[in-house]
């Protein structure tokens, strides 16, 4: 099995999933990153953006999880790739096709996906894709800094409501529909158990820190103004337009991760006391 994003959140998770199963994993890295990887994977160098650099790590290959991390225009020389090599690809896209406002809004990279997949549908291979709403860690670049300053938690559209997806459970079911029969044409969307307004999951965090934390409504410019160096402008209305649409509207929930895996979805909650050491308050002072 050959995982591409091998050093990202998900695709290093997929990768200790595969090899907890047994399955022999090689792995597809730019320049850096081989020292994060256990040492029985098979390392590769490549880019999609020069798709013949993906060759060697393709040769002998059975099947590829695919997360797309580079502009569009060798997204078709890729796939052309990959289905010259391989029989089954797991590919990495979005909740573009659900019906619910909160996915519904435009976006780039939704446009981007559905062309992939588009690319794999024609090859003919035999595909599955998982599409994951709002991961739970989003809120480790979103709200960790104030959270470990202690400071109040700025944010729009607190009463927007998602199901947020723990990135272990979107890895555990792409390992499993990579080596287990039975996902062939699977389009699974994948979230977590409960609707949670976003200030409701901040207080979530407080929660499993044992303090409380203080959710204050921002507008929609003032959030554009805070990420103008952060985010692209696109993604920034994506985003604003998406939570908009979600307010007064519980999430979209699915039982998709249950079905594969045979367990229940983690909760946000659980997901926060996993991680609350990076919600933890700085042991710095502060500034007056």
């Amino acid at each position: 099995m050959l995982v591409t994003g091998a050093t990202g959140r998900i695709g290093r998770v997929v990768i200790d999933q595969l090899l907890g199963a047994g399955v022999p994993v090689r792995a597809l890295i730019h320049h850096s990153g081989a020292a994060t990887l256990p040492a029985e994977v098979e390392v590769f160098s490549g880019d999609l953006t020069v798709p013949e650099s993906l060759d060697p790590a393709l040769n002998g290959a059975g099947a590829v999880f695919l997360v797309w991390t580079a502009p569009p225009h060798t997204a078709a020389s890729v796939i052309e790739r990959l289905a010259a090599h391989v029989r089954r690809i797991v590919f990495l896209s979005s909740p573009h096709q659900t019906p619910h406002p909160f996915f519904q809004q435009p976006n780039p990279m939704a446009a981007l996906h559905a062309g992939i997949e588009r690319l794999i549908a024609a090859t003919g291979l035999e595909s599955t894709i998982i599409r994951p709403g709002m991961l739970s860690s989003n809120s480790l670049a979103w709200w960790a800094p104030a959270i470990r300053a202690g400071q109040v938690v700025h944010w729009p559209y607190g009463a927007a409501e998602a199901a947020p997806v723990d990135d272990r459970d979107v890895a555990a079911v792409a390992a499993r529909t990579l080596y287990q029969n039975g996902h062939v044409a699977g389009d699974y969307v994948l979230t977590g158990p409960e609707s949670l307004t976003q200030a409701a999951q901040v207080g979530a965090i407080g929660d499993v820190l044992g303090r409380q934390i203080t959710f204050k409504e921002m507008t929609p410019d003032e959030f554009r103004s805070l990420s103008e160096s952060t985010a692209p402008r696109p993604v920034v209305d994506m985003l604003l337009a998406a939570w908009s649409a979600a307010v007064g509207q519980p999430a979209y929930i699915t039982t998709a991760v249950a079905d594969i895996l045979g367990t229940a979805p983690r909760t946000f909650r659980q997901w926060a006391a996993d991680h609350v050491t990076a919600f933890a308050e700085d042991s710095k002072p502060r500034r007056p």
